[in-house]
């Protein structure tokens, strides 16, 4: 089963190459996305990396929490499940 796990705390620089780069040691990744602004596109400073095999999750976990990429201290956890939310509001007044 594939474990996806939070990355937080990321320099701007980071990209999805990057973030898969610092996690492959670990083992097979299935994606590495860092998640992007849309009005502004640039990161907002958080990813997630999906690992095919848990043992390998957790091995990244364990190495890479709190370790230090570029200058910042990085956050490394199980993803939690994506919540649901009301919907948006919508303030078009035509």
């Amino acid at each position: 089963m594939a474990t996806k796990l939070f990355v937080g705390s990321l320099p701007w620089a980071v990209d999805d190459q990057a973030l898969e780069d610092l996690f492959q040691e670990f083992g097979a990744i299935t994606s590495a996305k860092v998640i992007m602004d849309r009005e502004s596109g640039r990161s907002k400073g958080f990813g997630f990396v999906e690992f095919d095999d848990d043992t390998a999750a957790k091995a990244a976990i364990d190495k890479l929490n709190g370790s230090a990429v570029q200058g910042r201290n990085i956050v490394v956890s199980e993803a939690r499940p994506l919540e649901s939310r009301p919907p948006r509001r919508d303030f078009d007044r035509r």
